[in-house]
This record gives structure tokens, C-alpha cells and sequence, in this order.
């Protein structure tokens, strides 16, 4: 899973190193600069004043303390000024140094707090957005596990036609499919009984097990296989494309048996770029349905028949909603 979106406090995350949104004196400050230098304690501050402080759009990096990760990546995110100063730049630049500083200190997770989007104004869905664009980039050649930590989901934002357009189709569609929910029992328990009333009929000789199982179909693992290559798509952008790391492709690729999450399924799903009905094929290998009766499953069915296969836009709309991220 090389990017999530997590709701926590980043000053909680087990991870190798946490970034830090710093200001330019690196001396702390209000917000989360304030929460990490209260809780990495008074030698953070110590080592700090021995950096100079850092520019705006650059890293550094200190030991992390009394934190529970090993490094502390400061960097200084930019002021918003309607942009127009090269502040999407400036903020790509403030991942992607923190990044480079994570490899280079052979970091496998990191955690990233919204850089920029508190009082230095920089408009949140925008700065997601910048954010999404210069870890993704970062990952295509490299593997680590980066989270983006939201404190709160009140706090977090995305594109408002998208996620209004969303909720309007999981009214019309999960509403709809509770609403005739107890038509549909009340319909079944009749055509049971209307069943159990019909005489008996001779019952057509059951087939033997070994029969059975020499007829067994590819599982899930097969058929993800055989539509990577029926796509013209590689191993390595498949995975990425799903937001999956290549440990977790490389068991499914040499399990035949294997069984994935459903959110799994519907991460290859969309990395595949499938129709409707090739997703439902993929998730019927793995022994699941495409249903309204699940608000995830509508979430990523919209995505499809719109044409979005993002994953990670997808998931930031799964994210607002509170639902289960795909992949994860």
C-alpha cells in the first residue's frame, strides 16, 4: 500500500520518520510544528538550532526523540497568495525533498502531515491534489509507504463536484436498494412457499465430486494475470496503478489459490481500467459480488461508469464517506 490516507495524529504514527510543516527558524511554532516539538520533547529544539533554519520549498532532517519513529523531516511549506508565486512548486518541492531525504536515510514509511493547509492558508483540496501528484511521481521509482495523516475528516476536502456528484448517485442507488429491501424478503418467503407447493419432481442425478473438481475454473489470481496481459499492461504498472507495493502483487501472482480482500479486488479492478461486467467477473474469481447493498461498492461502480480510474482520487472520496479504502 505505498500511499494512504489516514486519519491520526501524525505525532502517534509508528512509522520511520514523520515530516514535519515547519517554519523557516525550524525553532517550532503553532499547530502541528507545536504538537511534534511537545512530543519528541526538549532535545528536538536542541538539535534544531544547530540547522540554520531551512527555506521555504527544502528539508531537513533531526533524530526523532521521544517520538516513536527515528527521524523528524522538517520542511517549509509556502504561504498562500492566490497562486499566482509558484506556490504548487514551492509545495511539491516540500514532498518531494522529504522524500529523497527519506530514501536516502533507507526509510520504508513515512508520514505526512496536510503541508501549508493551516495558517499558512494554501486551499486543502488544491494541496491534496499537489501532494497526491509529487508522491505518486516519487513512488514510481521507489518502494516505500508513504500516509498522508488528516486529523480530522471534518478537515479534509476534495473536489466538490466530484464527491457531490457521488453522493447524489449512492442516494439514488443505496436509498432505492434498502427502501424495497423488505418487499424483495416478503417477495422470497412467497415464491419459497409457492415452491414448497409444487409436487416433486425426479431430481436429475448430482454430478460426482471428481467430476467436480476436474471442472474447477482459474481462481482469482489466474484471471487478474490473464487480463494484465489481455490489457497490455506490465506486472510493475498494474501494481502501482493499484497502489499496491510488489510484495503483496508477488504473493497473489505465485498463489493460485489466493484469496484477496475485496477491496483488493476492486483496487486491480480499477487499475485494470475494466468495464462493469469485466469487474464483476474479476470480483466473482475471488468469490465476491458488485452490490448497492454496499455504499463502497457504488462508490468505485460510479468511478467506473464515469470514467475515473485514479485510485487515489477514488479513495480520497471513499476516505470523506468513512468507507474502506481499496487495496487497504
Amino acid at each position: 500500500m505505498p500511499l494512504r490516507i489516514v486519519r491520526n495524529d501524525i505525532t502517534k504514527m509508528k512509522v520511520d520518520a514523520i515530516v514535519n510543516a515547519a517554519n523557516e527558524t525550524l525553532l517550532g511554532g503553532g499547530g502541528v510544528d507545536g504538537a511534534i516539538h511537545r512530543a519528541a520533547g526538549p532535545k528536538l529544539l536542541q538539535e534544531c538550532r544547530k540547522l540554520g533554519g531551512c527555506e521555504t520549498g527544502r528539508a531537513k532532517l533531526t533524530k526523532g526523540y521521544d517520538l516513536p519513529c527515528r527521524y523528524v523531516i522538517h520542511t517549509v511549506g509556502p504561504v498562500w497568495r492566490g497562486g499566482r508565486f509558484g506556490e504548487a512548486k514551492l509545495l511539491a518541492s516540500c514532498y518531494r525533498e522529504s522524500l529523497l531525504l527519506a530514501a536516502e536515510h533507507r526509510c520504508e514509511t513515512v508520514a505526512f502531515p496536510m503541508i501549508s493547509t493551516g495558517v499558512y492558508g494554501y486551499p486543502a483540496a488544491q494541496a491534496m491534489r499537489v501532494a497526491v501528484d509529487a508522491v505518486t511521481a516519487f513512488l514510481l521509482d521507489h518502494d516505500m509507504t508513504v500516509y498522508i495523516v488528516v486529523f480530522s475528516r471534518d478537515a479534509f476536502e476534495i473536489s466538490g463536484r466530484l464527491f457531490n456528484d457521488v453522493k447524489a448517485y449512492i442516494d439514488d442507488v443505496y436509498v432505492d436498494r434498502h427502501t424495497d429491501m423488505r418487499r424483495e424478503q416478503q417477495r422470497s418467503v412467497r415464491v419459497f412457499d409457492a415452491m414448497m407447493a409444487e409436487p416433486a419432481t425426479a431430481a436429475a442425478a448430482p454430478a460426482s465430486l471428481d467430476d467436480m473438481l476436474s471442472d474447477i475454473e482459474d481462481g482469482f489470481s489466474e484471471t487478474l494475470l490473464r487480463m494484465i496481459d489481455e490489457k497490455g499492461f506490465t506486472d510493475a504498472e498494474c501494481y502501482k496503478r493499484a497502489n499496491m507495493d510488489r510484495r503483496h502483487f508477488n504473493k497473489i501472482k505465485n498463489n493460485p489459490s489466493y484469496k484477496p480482500t475485496k477491496s483488493t479486488a476492486l483496487a486491480f479492478a480499477v487499475a485494470l481500467r475494466l468495464s462493469i461486467d469485466e469487474t464483476k467477473q474479476l470480483l466473482m474469481k475471488a468469490g465476491y459480488a458488485l452490490t448497492h447493498s454496499s455504499k463502497q461498492d457504488i462508490v468505485v461502480e460510479y468511478c467506473i461508469k464515469n470514467g475515473i480510474y485514479d485510485i487515489i482520487e477514488i479513495d480520497q472520496v471513499l476516505f470523506k464517506f468513512d468507507l474502506p479504502l481499496l487495496g487497504s
